[in-house]
This record gives structure tokens, C-alpha cells and sequence, in this order.
């Protein structure tokens, strides 16, 4: 018996063997057989045995490779779909303080408010990852690294971001010879909020006045910018 591959349509001769085996196929059972010229599969069932079913051979290939059902849509038409399929903004804040309790009640009191804790090991680690996430607020302490805070290489990184990116981040420095809420500090250092380390057990409460008081003043520009610049 002669047949045609699917696939590199060589004329190949059945073995007596092979040729049995398709006469004891059940109906709508395949065989399947590597080309001995290409490699490929060849699907052959019982209607090979029949000369005048040429055509259909041709198409058994596109009858094995049938393609998957299209998706369903109709939660796009009806405007609803499962509530498992959302996928909430949470605000994350980075933390560059070293392990202890004042990083503790710190990453504490930004849970507390809703946002996200992840914290860096060292400034290189904090500039890789503030490369690839959109942080809504970074917390620096003054000891984080040896050194005075002009030395500090992650805070001069924060000083030279571009407005676009830095104006949506609420910069937090901590130490211990800040003024806790002393605007004028804060916007000398190149930060929205300065905290003393004696008032670390308070900064949840410290957060709730200085976050919706740095929206009140900037909220409504900043939407007009992002408006301006998207």
C-alpha cells in the first residue's frame, strides 16, 4: 500500500505489517508513524485502506493539529468578571534602616497605614531596586551607612532623580538631630518629612498628619502634571 506523508508529501510503501494494523483500527482511532524521510508524524486511520479517499487523507494533518477553542468574552460584554482576576495596587514603601527595633516599629507604623514594607541591605541594592519598582514612599535613618548624610550615596540619589519619578515618592529621613515635622528642614535636605529618632515610637502618628497634609499641598498639582505629561 502506498500513501503520501502529510508533511513532506514523499510517497512512502506500507508494511504488511503496518497495513493490518490500520484494518484492526477501531472507527475514529488513529495511527500514528514517524516518516522515515522527514521525521515527522503521519496519521493514518482506516480510510487509507480506501483509494478514493484522497482527499480526506489530506486532511488529517489540520484534524490532529485542530487548534483550542477560542476564549470566552462575555465578561467583556457584560462588563463583569471574577473578583479573583483583580489585582490590587498595594503601596510599597522601601526601608533603609538597619536590623533592630527602631526598623521594626518603623516598618510597623507604614503597615499600619496600608502600605507595603520591603526593605535593602545597602544603598547599591536599594538604587537596583528602586530601578525596577515604583515605590509611593522611602524611608532613609542617618545611620544606615558610616558617615554624615552628605556622604550618603542613596540620598544623593534621591537628590538627583528626576522630578518625574522623584515627585510621586514621599522621601522620609530619620535621625538623631532632626526636628520631627520641621517643613523647612525637610525641603533643605531634599525630603517631604524629617523625624527624630526619640519620636520613632510615634510615627503612625506623625504618618496620619504628614501624609494627607503633603497630599492637600501637592495632591491636586500632581495630578495636573501627570495630566500635562501623559
Amino acid at each position: 500500500m502506498i500513501i503520501i506523508c502529510q508533511n513532506c508529501n514523499k510517497k512512502l510503501k506500507l508494511s504488511d505489517k503496518t497495513e493490518k494494523g490500520i484494518q484492526q483500527l477501531a472507527p475514529g482511532r488513529l495511527l500514528r508513524l514517524p516518516c522515515p524521510k522527514c521525521g515527522e508524524a503521519i496519521v493514518l486511520d482506516g480510510n487509507h485502506l480506501n483509494p478514493s479517499s484522497t482527499a480526506q487523507q489530506k486532511n488529517l494533518k489540520a484534524e490532529a493539529v485542530k487548534p483550542p477553542d477560542a476564549p470566552d468574552i462575555t465578561w467583556l460584554k457584560e462588563g463583569t468578571f471574577e473578583e479573583e482576576e483583580v489585582v490590587e495596587d498595594i503601596p510599597q514603601t522601601l526601608i533603609l534602616i538597619n536590623p533592630g527595633s527602631a526598623r521594626d516599629q518603623v516598618a510597623k507604623a507604614i503597615e499600619s497605614i496600608g502600605y507595603q514594607a520591603s526593605f535593602a541591605g545597602s544603598d547599591e541594592e536599594a538604587m537596583e531596586k528602586m530601578q525596577f519598582v515604583n515605590y509611593a514612599s522611602v524611608i532613609l535613618h542617618t545611620s544606615f551607612r558610616p558617615g554624615p548624610l552628605d556622604e550618603s550615596p542613596f540620598h544623593h540619589f534621591m537628590r538627583d532623580m528626576s522630578m518625574l519619578k522623584r515627585r510621586y515618592i514621599f522621601y522620609i529621613l530619620i535621625g538623631p538631630d532632626f526636628s520631627t515635622l520641621y517643613d523647612l528642614e525637610a525641603l533643605a535636605l531634599s525630603a517631604n518629612l524629617v523625624v527624630n529618632d526619640n519620636e520613632i515610637p510615634e510615627l503612625l502618628t506623625i504618618l496620619r498628619k504628614a501624609i494627607p497634609r503633603y497630599e492637600e499641598l501637592f495632591g491636586s498639582l500632581m495630578a495636573e502634571i501627570s495630566a500635562y505629561s501623559g
